[in-house]
């Protein structure tokens, strides 16, 4: 094995950690997940730096990437934002595992990877957009009435809502729900903060 394609092995491991200790865990704290996106990342590298060659890997990364759809049917549900740690994992451990000369565009692609997971679910990215599967005690055919209901119930402005179950019967209905939070005014942060420099002033405050 070339002292490029052990560099290349050594910048995946390291990217993976990041992926997986860097981001995924400090965001989401779900510590099996992180047991298997390092998982599939160091097995699909195993595997590619074995075979070896470019068309081989690109085979078996179309191949890994069916396998782990049919695993995901069979397994506990995950989000597709767990999906996409997956999927960047598996591609990782192919750039990584791929035979080459050249290190500057492997590093970069894998690179580009953690760059866009980290953007693309940073918490201040979208932060007051929200997603609910909601149960209400009230079955309402008016859409309007719904949606004044459900921006009531959730205080913040709906943006797109499915009606999957309506129950006249038992008189309640189950939607789901995708809002937007109103933005935090700044009066909201000022006054408790002004009450509490008055109870530190007047030694109330322990």
């Amino acid at each position: 094995m070339s002292a490029p394609s052990l560099t290349l092995i050594a910048v995946d491991l390291v990217a993976a950690l990041i992926l997986t200790l860097g981001l995924y865990y400090p965001r989401h704290r779900r510590r099996d997940l992180v047991v298997a996106f390092l998982g599939v990342n160091i097995g699909v590298l195993a595997v590619t730096s074995v075979l070896g060659g470019t068309e081989i890997a690109a085979g078996l990364g179309l191949g890994l990437f069916g396998v782990l759809s049919i695993i995901r049917l069979r397994s506990s549900e995950i989000s597709q934002r767990e999906v996409a740690y997956y999927f960047s994992a598996l591609a990782m451990g192919l750039i990584g595992g791929l035979a080459t000369d050249s290190l500057l565009v492997p590093v970069a692609l894998i690179v580009m990877i953690l760059a866009v997971m980290w953007f693309a679910d940073h918490p201040a990215l979208l932060a007051r957009s929200r997603h609910q599967v909601v149960r209400l005690d009230r079955a309402i055919a008016d859409e309007g009435e719904l949606r004044g209901e459900l921006e009531r119930r959730l205080g913040g402005r709906v943006t797109s809502m499915t009606v999957q179950d309506l129950d006249f019967v038992n008189d309640t209905a189950l939607v789901d729900v995708r809002y937007r939070l109103p933005q935090p005014t700044r009066g909201r942060l000022v006054a408790p903060l002004r009450t509490r420099a008055v109870q530190i002033a007047s030694g109330e405050a322990r």
